[in-house]
């Protein structure tokens, strides 16, 4: 089956993930909501870009999915690529780097995720992506707050796919390294960046999970590292 004329959802689609993401999923023939904090993202792959949305507020994640059904009538899936990042010993981190890696990776996504889900249960079929990081699998070093958070959000996409793969929902995570980036090139100035993910190479895992290809994928976790 293609994924012609399919609505997707992908939020922080003015981050370098983001915009890969809605470049490869235009590439598919999609029709792309791209949504952000920032002002809206204009171009010729967006169909609808819809700026100032605080991701950690349910009601407005709630007003975005209606905004989209009312311009299509129609919501097949939602890549979340919003999300936080901090270095800090697990030792050494205060409650506010715990609470902020939670609320930027954990519950903008859990936000996301339930308001997308009432239209998809209905329709009966809907693909939701989380991005987690390989670094929920083992955290090492100056990375705890983070790694926790991002491992939550594993067992988030766990407990959404076991919940919904009876009503034609499927939930799935991907897991990548460390992204080629400005701004990991700025953090890591002597790093072999030829060994990080590229952020089109990400993009295209998560455009297979959102798509009809991925028809029998639920409750997976896709490790996305390139040669790291």
């Amino acid at each position: 089956m293609s994924d012609q004329g399919s609505v997707f959802l992908v939020s922080g689609a003015s981050g370098n993930l983001g915009q890969s993401v809605v470049a490869a999923l235009a590439a598919q023939g999609a029709r792309v909501v791209a949504a952000d904090r920032r002002d809206a993202r204009a171009g010729p792959d967006v169909a609808l870009g819809v700026g100032g949305v605080d991701f950690l507020d349910p009601a407005a994640c709630d007003a975005l999915v209606a905004q989209a059904l009312e311009r299509f009538g129609r919501l097949d899936g939602v890549a979340h690529t919003v999300g936080g990042f901090t270095m800090v010993a697990a030792a050494e981190a205060d409650p506010e780097a715990w609470e902020r890696m939670f609320r930027l990776n954990l519950i903008t996504t859990a936000n996301l995720f339930r308001a997308a889900l009432p239209p998809m249960r209905a329709a009966g079929r809907g693909s939701l992506v989380a991005v987690a990081a390989g670094a929920a699998l083992s955290a090492g070093t100056r990375l705890g707050p983070y790694a926790a958070s991002k491992a939550a959000v594993l067992r988030l996409v766990d407990a959404f796919a076991a919940e919904t793969k009876a009503e034609g929902v499927r939930v799935n995570a991907v897991l990548p390294g460390t992204m080629d980036t400005p701004q990991n090139r700025a953090a890591m100035p002597r790093a072999d960046t030829s060994r990080w993910v590229r952020t089109g190479e990400v993009a295209q895992a998560i455009a297979f999970l959102l798509g009809n290809g991925a028809s029998g994928v639920t409750g997976a976790a896709l490790p996305v590292t390139g040669r790291g």
